[in-house]
């Protein structure tokens, strides 16, 4: 992979989507999650830290939002845990692949990029079971992350912020197909 020095973030994004694509129907995997954290977060400052784990989940703790998240000994265990139970399903649905994408963000496995790597793990759920993705816009993320912070408490409003996203997904696909 070429250095981010030497490319734009546009082309790194298209080998992060080319990588979720190319691994769309595959089982998910914590082999995949922490290759998408390394596509990431490859050749970044944060590469060049000694503590930092690129591709690799955390080294050291931290918090979110002024919450603890997992402690990094703990990672692997709950990790395994959710790709156990989300696995276990017989049918996945958008519901199924928002409330995934919360544990992920809770459990917190890696120093930093979590966040982008939660919603690439959804982006290939969803084409994985033929859903209609979710885009997340700058103009909701605050009802995103309020979402997020409050999934044990209350699921409706990022079910609904997610729900709202693949709305605009739709939206963005039909400006595509639209015959003229």
């Amino acid at each position: 992979m070429p250095s981010r020095a030497s490319t734009s973030s546009s082309l790194i994004s298209s080998w992060t989507v080319r990588y979720v694509i190319d691994c769309a129907d595959d089982v998910l995997t914590e082999e995949i999650i922490k290759k998408l954290h390394e596509i990431q977060k490859h050749d970044t400052k944060d590469s060049a830290l000694d503590w930092f784990a690129v591709g690799d989940y955390k080294k050291r703790p931290n918090v979110v939002g002024g919450r603890e998240t997992t402690k990094p000994k703990d990672v692997p265990a709950r990790m395994k845990a959710l790709l156990d139970k989300y696995n276990d399903k017989r049918e996945v649905t958008i519901h199924d692949i928002i409330a995934l994408h919360a544990e992920f963000e809770k459990i917190h496995p890696f120093q930093d990029g979590n966040g982008r790597v939660g919603r690439l793990i959804a982006l290939k759920e969803c084409l994985r079971f033929g859903i209609v993705p979710f885009l997340i816009e700058d103009s909701k993320k605050a009802f995103y992350y309020r979402g997020l912070s409050e999934w044990d408490n209350e699921k409706g409003w990022l079910t609904d912020t997610c729900l709202d996203g693949q709305d605009t997904f739709r939206r963005l696909l039909a400006m595509f197909s639209s015959e003229d």
